[in-house]
């Protein structure tokens, strides 16, 4: 507490100025040549908006001391790190808020969870743990920092909150490159400002010394204060500027098929994904092409042409794709049935479904098929590998051959091409038993991919231990079952 007529060490996010009221606008040199004037028509995917600046704030100072009703918390999975961010927040907070902590049980890479602010001017802490950056898992990396930010101001929005103060949450030790983790910041903060921006009154960057001149060059790009910024900014945006949500995007998802092979594609018409929410409502009897009963009856009939059948099924899983991003899925999420480790033998992307997580009876599982799409849609743009444990998994923890048909027959051709192998660990007889009844009568090409894995040390000679995080109560059964030489394997703190 501070001495009684003491000045405040705390800060005032409404006594900060704003990123608008720092810019003064230049107004365009009458003497330019006519390429500099034709820029400034041209707008940018991130066009001037003065109500979304009037939000941002620049910031140099220690996060900790801004009162503001959440601040940011950068952490590793146990929530212990300890980086400048993290051992200011806890020195303000005082010793209550490492108690607090120890209830969340830790938190995965890209999750964000809430504490109490406790002697902070702050409200609330939203914790969160960024990736760790390697390059050769660089998309991996930056598909978790987007989630980072974009579920901190999820929750932000869940509990009405009016400010947020943003630390810079790849932090050196994590050894992501600034510039790049400062775009992915900066464009999905502006993205959910675009959508949700009534919900949030200021988000404040809390940058050190070392950080501010990389977000003076970059916020200019994705929050231009004019029209003059907006185009002079243009041709320094990246490559890769995320979708509608600022998520990053992987090349390979661009393919698309042709409306009418032979036909040159109109400028206009995209059959990209947000191509597809455009038309959808009254737009949508504009592009129906004959009668849909008497396209259903020939396809029925064998009649449909493999490209109209190729070209509906995009479009039914496009429409699965955009729900799956606009839903709320953080229920789903919190189980952690569903997620990404590390690279098999062969560098192939692995991905861990947890039987025991999924309780099949008390879940909305439409929106556990929403979930694995959001999830997966990035991953199977390349071969990738399923681990599933069915580890003491019960009854009411395993899935129904007509979700897990529907679920084959949504998604995507890229999913079933790219799924290399599916190991079983720990199956049953009687899982066996069902397995082999819905690989063989229920879907086709996928018998040949299934491993049956009965011990972890059989796993492990496909994928290395070292690059798969396993749920704890999987190594103690292992142990109990195949001898104690594998509890040498400690648990990962990511779980």
């Amino acid at each position: 507490m501070d001495p009684l007529g003491a000045p405040s060490q705390f800060v005032d996010v409404d006594s900060l100025p704003g990123w608008s009221d720092a810019y003064e606008a230049k107004q365009l040199d009458c003497h330019q040549s006519p390429v500099e004037k034709a820029q400034v028509d041209v707008r940018s995917p991130f066009p001037y908006r003065k109500d979304i600046n009037e939000k941002i704030i620049l910031w140099k100072g220690d996060v900790a001391l801004l009162n503001c009703t959440a601040i940011v918390n950068t952490s590793n999975e146990t929530l212990t790190d300890k980086n400048p961010v993290s051992e200011s927040i806890f020195m303000h907070a005082g010793p209550d808020l490492k108690d607090e902590l120890q209830k969340l049980k830790g938190c995965r890479t890209g999750e964000a969870k809430l504490t109490k602010g406790f002697n902070l001017a702050a409200r609330f802490i939203i914790h969160t743990v960024g990736p760790k950056y390697k390059s050769r898992y660089r998309t991996a990396a930056e598909s978790s920092l987007y989630s980072c930010y974009r579920n901190v101001l999820q929750l932000a929005k869940e509990q009405a909150m009016c400010s947020v103060g943003f630390c810079v949450i790849n932090t050196l030790k994590r050894c992501y490159p600034l510039e790049d983790a400062t775009h992915i910041a900066l464009r999905t903060v502006r993205r959910f400002l675009e959508v949700h921006g009534e919900t949030l009154e200021k988000v404040v960057f809390a940058v050190s010394e070392l950080e501010e001149a990389t977000y003076q060059k970059l916020l200019p790009l994705y929050f231009p204060r004019s029209l003059e910024e907006e185009a002079r900014s243009l041709p320094y945006l990246p490559a890769d500027i995320g979708n509608a949500e600022g998520e990053p995007v992987v090349p390979e998802r661009q393919i698309r098929i042709t409306e009418k092979p032979g036909v040159p594609d109109d400028a206009s018409d995209e059959e990209g994904l947000e191509a597809d929410l455009s038309f959808i409502g009254s737009h949508a009897f504009a592009r129906m092409e004959g009668d849909v009963d008497k396209q259903r009856r020939l396809i029925l009939q064998g009649q449909l042409s493999e490209a109209a059948l190729q070209k509906q099924h995009q479009r039914n899983y496009n429409r699965w794709l955009c729900q799956a991003r606009a839903e709320d899925l953080s229920d789903i999420a919190s189980l952690k049935a569903l997620y990404q480790t590390g690279v098999d033998n062969c560098g192939r992307t692995v991905m861990v479904v947890v039987g025991r997580n999924i309780p099949v009876t008390l879940i909305d599982m439409e929106k556990a098929l929403l979930y694995f799409i959001h999830v997966m849609d990035h991953i199977a743009v390349k071969e990738y590998v399923l681990v599933y444990f069915h580890t003491l998994t019960n009854d009411y923890n395993q899935l129904d051959s007509n979700f897990l048909k529907k679920l084959y027959d949504v998604v995507d051709a890229k999913y079933k091409r790219n799924l290399k192998a599916l190991y079983f660990v720990h199956p049953t007889f009687r899982s066996k038993v069902s397995a082999w009844f819905f690989t063989t009568f229920t879907v086709s090409g996928l018998k040949d991919k299934i491993h049956y894995v009965e011990s972890l040390q059989q796993l492990f000679t496909a994928i290395p231990p070292e690059q798969i995080d396993l749920p704890p109560f999987v190594l103690e059964y292992d142990a109990r079952e195949n001898g104690p030489y594998y509890s040498s394997y400690p648990p990962s703190p990511d779980l």
